[in-house]
């Protein structure tokens, strides 16, 4: 499976064009007010609707006054390449919410900036290329079979979101720990959702009350369940001596530790591994969820999808040679990609010089806000853009503009495991096509879409099964 973009590059020889537009000049946007943290209230109230709107109003380039930042809503692809790309070595994320996200991932690599994010991708990036991956997928394979032989063989309404997410939280505990999820799945699925909700929240206010404030109880259960759940495994696996540690994630990170403790103490492997855990299941399950919602809302879809499986698969697992001949599946995993980014809006970054982007001279410290959803929305790329057509991403199709398509980011710092992330989609899509028909039940509308840090059902998705 991949994602792909237009060969036609759109910069020239990656310079940056002039600025066309006087210095100390913005580009449009809505009024602020006095100090525009009405602005930010709006956006708290609804951050896609808030940006659509102002899209519509201003343009792919809108200028928000929120004292004492500027900001930039970028939604034009070839901006947005332009910023990410060209203008990588000139961003930090917004100090704000990598602080929000170091509460549970301490100072991972989604986390790390600077020198020290560069020395842990580049000790973790072998680790998830495309050829160690691949060695996950009889992993997957097995996870995904078990969890299915615990499927009913039919139901008017199985709530299907929370069966995928504890297939995708079983299936990084075997990469991880070579350990099943068992009977933290529950507790680890409500802790998780816990933390995307109050990460959200706390995304729109300046600063958050201490942890140990008593209104926050629910915020210490979450973090001590998420961080006893890590903490076990690599205590269990530390118990055991090394010639028996089975070839896993954590042995990898283990071997870093080993070979460099200063560099790599077992709190930045504790780390690594919630990274992993969290980015690693959620971000799947939720793709997952809407996957199994388009492939139920339009049989014809789905029923071409499943002869494709039966045609390259049989009655038989994938394996790592098959997925490539998987072609149509890919294009329906891309097309949810599209209408449902797992990550709708990535975290904003802030320039740390003066920049050009699309002729307007941006001072440093400028925050950049990139909305995925947006792009993927956008009918100059996507005709009628709300209508589900995988063969948008056919062979043969037009192409798709460089930096219209981004479910995984751009730039240096696009998503570390997005080769495994694919792989997962297609094993666990694959199998359920070979097990499962899925329809909407009788009466039921299409869910609406609720942005906590990823995208999910705001109600528990429930979709009608009937074993094949």
């Amino acid at each position: 499976m991949t994602t792909p973009t237009s060969p036609q590059c759109p910069f020239h020889g990656g310079a940056t064009p002039p600025a066309s537009h006087p210095a100390g000049a913005w580009p449009p946007g809505p009024p602020s007010g006095l100090t525009g943290w009405g602005l930010i209230a709006h956006m708290a109230r609804g951050l896609p609707a808030a940006l659509r709107a102002w899209r519509a109003d201003y343009g792919d380039l809108v200028h928000l006054r929120m004292w004492p930042e500027h900001q930039l809503v970028v939604s034009d692809p070839a901006l947005v390449r332009e910023l990410l790309v060209n203008h990588h070595d000139a961003l930090l994320r917004w100090e704000r919410g990598v602080r929000i996200f170091a509460q549970t991932q301490g100072h991972s690599v989604m986390i790390a900036e600077g020198a020290a994010w560069r020395a842990k991708r580049q000790a973790l990036q072998p680790e998830f290329a495309p050829r160690p991956v691949k060695a996950f997928v009889d992993t997957i394979a097995a996870a995904t079979a078990r969890a299915l032989d615990g499927w009913p063989a039919a139901s008017a309404s199985q709530p299907i979101d929370s069966a995928l997410t504890a297939l995708t939280m079983d299936v990084i505990m075997r990469m991880m720990f070579s350990s099943e999820i068992g009977e933290d799945a529950r507790a680890a699925e409500a802790a998780v959702h816990e933390a995307l909700v109050i990460g959200n929240a706390e995304m729109y206010w300046p600063a958050s009350w201490p942890d140990w404030m008593p209104w926050k109880r629910r915020k210490r259960a979450m973090l001590a369940t998420l961080k006893g759940l890590i903490a076990r495994h690599v205590e269990a696996r530390l118990a055991l001596p090394v010639e028996a540690w089975p070839a896993d994630l954590l042995d990898r990170l283990l071997r870093l530790h080993r070979a460099d403790p200063a560099a790599w103490p077992l709190s930045a492997v504790r780390d690594e591994c919630m990274t992993a855990f969290l980015a690693g299941h959620e971000t799947t399950a939720a793709t997952l969820a809407w996957w199994a919602w388009c492939m139920a809302a339009n049989p014809e879809a789905q029923e071409t999808a499943r002869r494709e499986v039966r045609s390259v698969l049989g009655a038989r697992a994938p394996v790592e040679a098959d997925l490539p001949a998987l072609g149509y599946l890919a294009q329906t995993l891309n097309e949810t990609l599209r209408l449902y980014p797992s990550a709708p809006v990535l975290m904003s970054r802030r320039s740390t010089r003066e920049i050009v982007l699309g002729g307007w001279m941006v001072p440093a410290r400028t925050m950049f806000m990139v909305p995925i959803f947006l792009l993927h929305e956008d009918a100059r790329s996507f005709p009628e853009p709300q209508i589900f057509r995988p063969e948008r991403f056919a062979p043969d199709a037009p192409p798709i503009p460089r930096g219209a398509f981004l479910p995984f980011g751009a730039g240096p710092r696009v998503c570390l495991g997005q080769h495994l992330a694919l792989a997962e989609l297609t094993v666990i899509a694959a199998m359920i096509l070979q097990h499962y028909t899925m329809s909407v039940p009788e009466g039921q509308g299409a869910p609406e879409a609720v942005q906590n840090i990823s995208l999910r059902p705001r109600a528990p998705l429930c979709l009608k099964l009937a074993r094949c």
